[in-house]
C-alpha cells in the first residue's frame, strides 16, 4: 500500500485531501508544518511526499531541500501542491507542481505514479520528472 505524507497547514485542505486519498487506497500521515514533517519522513518512511508551500516554521522549500539532504530519504518523490504558479518551483527538486483547485483523481494518479517509480534522482533544471512523463505506444 503506499503511503503518502502530507505537509498542509490548512485544516479543511488537509481533511479533504485525506479523505479522497485514503479513499483511493493510500496510508496518508499529515503534518501541519515542515518541522514535523521531516519528523515524520523519519518515522513514516514515506512513498511520496505532497507539500504546501507556505506553512508555519519550516516551509514547504525548506522541507524540500532538508529531505533532498537526508541521508536515507534523499531520493523520496515530492511534490508542491500549490496556488502560486510559479516556473521557479520546477526547479526546487521536486517531480512535479500541482496546481490549486486541482482535481482529486490527478492528486491521486500522480501519488501513485511516483510510488510506483519509487525513490529516484531529481532534477533542479526545471525538467519534468520522468515518472510523471506520458506512457509511450
Amino acid at each position: 500500500m503506499t503511503v503518502l505524507l502530507l505537509a498542509e497547514d490548512d485544516e479543511d485542505t488537509a481533511a479533504i485531501l485525506v479523505h479522497v486519498c485514503r479513499h483511493a487506497g493510500l496510508t496518508v500521515f499529515t503534518a501541519a508544518d515542515g518541522v514535523t514533517a521531516l519528523e515524520m519522513v523519519d518515522a513514516s518512511c514515506p512513498d511520496v511526499v505532497l507539500t504546501d508551500l507556505v506553512m508555519p516554521g519550516m516551509d514547504g522549500l525548506g522541507l524540500i531541500r532538508a529531505v533532498r539532504s537526508h541521508r536515507t530519504a534523499a531520493g523520496t518523490p515530492m511534490v508542491i501542491l500549490s496556488a502560486t504558479d510559479d516556473p521557479v518551483l520546477a526547479t526546487t527538486g521536486v517531480c512535479g507542481v500541482l496546481l490549486k483547485p486541482c482535481g482529486n483523481e490527478q492528486i491521486v494518479d500522480t501519488v501513485e505514479r511516483l510510488a510506483i517509480r519509487g525513490p529516484h534522482e531529481h532534477s533542479r533544471s526545471g525538467a519534468h520528472c520522468a515518472a510523471l512523463q506520458p506512457a509511450r505506444a
